[in-house]
């Protein structure tokens, strides 16, 4: 009959509950850290340590978090709790990205709805609704934000649209002006016809767009060949509506031309048989087959060279278009696509534009901000670029220049905003000048002293600083900061006066920037040295990308709680082209070198088969909110440091299962730790000279995750950290050490030595991984910390990591321990069989005879193999030949085993099989469990 000694073993007991609940306890935690402000004690534990600052790049305050919101910030909340964590002063402080676009958009959705111009609205009104839009969704998001778990200056966060940073901002431009590096130009920029503005290249994506295609003859009118006498030259172009834009053609000065002679047509055919035109001599094929030429000659080759001096008409000379069209050489030219000849407009391109420069042509303005053309444009004043194609080829067709068209599908620019296809039109805009105070070289050498993580990030943003344009800094919108310049009206310079600058800035300091828009603005700020009715006030606003170009100026030079430079930039790796790009030319253009020491990029969400990004429109879209109302915030924390971020990422319901999984094995591994120290005291304690050698391994296992978590922080590689303490919990703790010493935990007498050990270790093991996994799962690490150490203003966030001893690093116990692991793994999977094969039911009813090699035999001697395989008995043989039907396991050929059955009677307290149970003074139990139920008096 079997005894009940359950009172007698030392079960796990804990407060810490199997069940996370994350959805529920979280927002407990985040009310105790606003109750000790926790930011605050951290700041003030903080001072005179070695600063690590990461620079948030300013989100859009606009709308609701989504997962690219909570990769970023949560990727950012790790990186600077790890910091603080390994001892520094890691204030983060948020911000917003204010101005713009987006909400001025926003804010017309309106006024469109209710029929109202937006245009007649007095401009100070209109700035006060983006104002309160922004500042309504800088406080959604700020709430959302918190609820990841982000720690940070949430009560005085930066907002470009602050007066202090709108001051800055002036001023920064002002350093540019004074410099000579900003100037006003007329030249094509990338322009939305629906908002009515300049985009930046981060403000442009690229769709599938269906474009008409028409290859159009160009009369010669002169020529310095003459089988060119009587010929046309024939262009190719996507884009019909620039054609009353056209100025030039462009040929290759190397490529082989063909005059062609038509012979024969197909029936719809614009080709007419006896006409002669020039094209590439690669594309002549091509052509033909695009017009419908069925029959031709080549009536004559030249080189592009030959073509110096030649001019043409243009197709619509005699209607308004009555100028000289001259053959220019363009190194641009290609035989890829089109016919070898560029039709140029010098007002809707960049290699237009650049190449017309070159010849001192005129750039005409043929286009008006809303799209429609001129009204001095001939034969199409009035009408839209977008609509306008039947009219061009109607108008190509009436005067015989249409030699055929199409449609083709390809890449074209969009708005990311409106969606709306873009064009390339002159306008005049401020740019800042690449080349004035050698801003590109600066730029270009403040990217070779950066650290750029992944290092590919090295080569794109060098390769866009190498061929940039100048920057176009000018918006012709109304929700931004004012440029602060005055332009003289006889002469077309800008002021360039600091005094007035300073008045400027002085004034948005105080009063915001709306007041450039007041009444008497121009006066006021032109002072008694300059004489109003000289000068025009500049109408537009600066692009927002110098806007948060310039948040080192008025957030890291400002506060006295950070730095200048920046120890981290962290954005997605489109922010090369974006924020990265801006701060480093602002910061170069007024300080000589960039504002950041490193710069780390993530990548971006896609869905969990990695084909496709999240979209609403393709309904694979999670937010943030439906995670953490579901299951915890820190299971989102927890996808970020799992995954490899340096590479797009994959997400979806499956994939949050598997984190799911994954957390459940770390909580696990706590809940464990914190039942088996139940009542554990300093006391208790043993010192580390004194423990078996699996308690030293284990202490060594530790140095080695200490290195590896520092490495890993400094490379900011978390997801190999990730990995590694995950299978430290996993493979080393839960299917090794825990599970080997459990029995010793339970059953061994409280005061034993090896108890002891294990329990010591455990509380350096709990210290230790509590600490290292707080930057990860922040909620969950402070609740266990709360567990083991109890009371209100006690939490994992305000410590540090511990200080691994370097005497703990055991490189000859570690190399032992690798043969007694792998003999282990051998009888495990023999016991795993044996059991499959209902040979055995539970393992302590095994008594494993292992063949194994020599030098492994040694390597076990004096180690206590019953605990290490949890068997009741074992016999090893060293060189001894093993039965052909004993266990062997792949890879360990080595060793082998053969499993019979331990002799004796099962322990009533402790399970294992051993003779001597039921020989001693308490009924069915073996002589350890006897001696430490006399110990505890037992009167079972």
């Amino acid at each position: 009959m079997s005894v009940d000694y359950k009172k007698t073993v030392f079960l796990p007991r804990t407060d810490f509950p199997m069940k996370a609940g994350l959805a529920r306890k979280e927002p407990e935690i985040l009310a105790r850290w606003q109750r000790m402000d926790l930011y605050r004690r951290l700041r003030e534990q903080s001072k005179g340590r070695e600063k690590f600052i990461l620079h948030d790049g300013p989100p859009y305050a606009n709308g609701h978090l989504h997962m690219g919101h909570a990769l970023n910030k949560i990727l950012k909340d790790v990186i600077t709790r790890a910091h603080q964590m390994l001892g520094k002063d890691s204030n983060y402080v948020p911000g917003w990205d204010c101005h713009g676009l987006p909400i001025e958009w926003k804010i017309e959705e309106g006024y469109r709805k209710r029929g109202q111009d937006k245009d007649s609205v007095d401009p100070v009104a209109f700035r006060k609704e983006c104002r309160d839009f922004a500042e309504h969704w800088i406080g959604i998001q700020r709430e959302e934000f918190k609820r990841l778990g982000v720690i940070g200056d949430w009560d005085t966060p930066y907002t470009t649209m602050a007066f202090p940073a709108e001051a800055q901002i002036a001023r920064e431009l002002g350093k540019f002006l004074m410099n000579g590096g900003l100037y006003r130009g007329a030249r094509p920029v990338m322009w939305s016809v629906v908002e009515k503005t300049a985009l930046a290249d981060a403000e442009v994506e690229y769709h599938d767009h269906t474009s008409t295609t028409i290859w159009v003859r160009f009369p010669v009118h002169r020529a310095p060949l003459a089988e060119l006498e009587n010929a046309n030259i024939v262009i190719w172009t996507t884009t019909p509506w620039t054609m009353p834009g056209n100025r030039a053609i462009a040929y290759g000065e190397d490529m082989a031309y063909a005059v062609v002679r038509v012979t024969a047509v197909a029936e719809d055919s614009l080709a007419v048989p006896g006409e002669r035109f020039a094209v590439a001599k690669d594309l002549v094929e091509q052509v033909c087959a695009d017009a419908g030429i069925t029959g031709h000659e080549i009536a004559a080759t030249f080189q592009g060279a030959d073509l110096k001096g030649a001019v043409c008409h243009h197709p619509w000379h005699g209607k308004g278009y009555d100028f000289p069209v001259p053959l220019l050489p363009g190194d641009f030219v290609t035989t890829d696509q089109g016919t070898g000849f560029v039709h140029i407009a010098p007002g809707h391109g960049e290699d237009d534009y650049w190449l017309g420069m070159a010849h001192g042509m005129a750039v005409p303005d043929t286009v008006n901000g809303d799209g429609l053309y001129f009204d001095h444009v001939p034969l199409f004043a009035g009408q839209h670029v977008f609509k306008v194609a039947p009219a061009v080829l109607d108008a190509m067709k009436d005067v015989g220049a249409l030699l055929a068209h199409g449609k083709l599908v390809h890449s074209y620019p969009h708005s990311w905003r409106s969606k709306a296809p873009l064009i390339f039109r002159n306008t005049p805009q401020w740019f800042i000048s690449m080349e004035t105070n050698d801003l590109r070289q600066k730029a270009l050498a403040g990217i070779d002293a950066t650290r750029w993580v992944p290092g590919t990030g090295y080569n794109r943003i060098r390769s866009m600083i190498e061929g940039r344009p100048d920057w176009c800094v000018s918006r012709q919108r109304a929700w931004g900061v004012p440029m602060p310049i005055f332009v003289h009206k006889q002469s077309g310079e800008p002021l360039r006066d600091q005094a007035v600058l300073d008045r400027i800035a002085d004034a948005f300091e105080v009063e915001g920037s709306d007041c450039w828009f007041h009444e008497g603005a121009k006066a006021r700020f032109l002072g008694n040295d300059h004489n109003p009715d000289d000068y025009d006030k500049v109408t537009d606003i600066v692009e927002v990308w110098f806007d948060s170009g310039a948040t080192h100026a008025f957030v890291l030079e400002a506060r006295d709680d950070l730095q200048w430079p920046a120890s981290l930039y962290l954005e997605g790796s489109d922010q090369h082209r974006g924020w990265f790009h801006s701060s480093l030319l602002v910061s170069c253009g007024t300080r000589g070198r960039p504002p950041y020491e490193a710069v780390l990029t993530h990548g971006f969400i896609l869905d969990e088969k990695g084909e496709d990004k999240m979209s609403k429109s393709k309904g694979n879209v999670i937010s943030p909110k439906d995670v953490w109302e579901d299951m915890g915030a820190d299971i989102l924390r927890l996808w970020v440091v799992s995954a490899d971020y340096s590479n797009d990422l994959r997400f979806g319901k499956s994939i949050l299962k598997q984190v799911g999984d994954s957390y459940r094995r770390l909580r696990n591994t706590l809940r464990f730790m914190l039942g088996s120290l139940d009542g554990f005291s300093d006391a208790e304690r043993l010192p580390v000279e004194e423990m078996p050698e699996l308690e030293r391994w284990v202490l060594h296992r530790l140095t080695e995750l200490d290195a590896l978590a520092r490495q890993c922080i400094h490379d900011f590689d978390f997801h190999t950290l990730f990995q590694e303490l995950h299978h430290f919990c996993s493979n080393d703790l839960s299917a090794f050490y825990f599970d080997i010493r459990k029995d010793a935990i339970y059953c061994d007498a409280a005061d034993d030595s090896r108890r002891r050990a294990a329990r010591t270790v455990l509380d350096i093991l709990f210290d230790h991984l509590v600490r290292w996994l707080a930057p990860f799962i922040s909620f969950t690490a402070d609740e266990a910390w709360l567990c083991r150490n109890p009371g209100e203003d006690e939490t994992v966030h305000d410590k540090v990591f511990p200080t691994v001893p370097a005497d703990w690093r055991n490189e000859a116990l570690a190399e032992k321990w690798a043969k007694v692991r792998r003999l282990r793994r051998v009888v495990t999977g023999a016991l795993e069989k044996a059991r499959a094969a209902k040979e055995i039911g539970a393992s302590l009813q095994a008594h494993p005879v292992v063949y194994a090699p020599a030098d492994v035999v040694a390597a076990c001697e004096g180690l206590d193999l019953t605990a290490l395989c949890i068997t009741s008995d074992i016999t090893l043989k060293a060189d001894a030949e093993a039965p052909t039907d004993a266990f062997r396991l792949e890879g360990e050929d080595a060793v082998a085993v053969v499993v019979t059955l331990a002799e004796g009677e099962k322990c009533q307290r402790c399970w294992k099989v051993l003779p001597d149970v039921g020989t001693h003074a308490y009924e069915g139990v073996c002589g350890r469990c006897a001696d430490v139920l006399s110990g505890l008096g037992a009167t079972v």
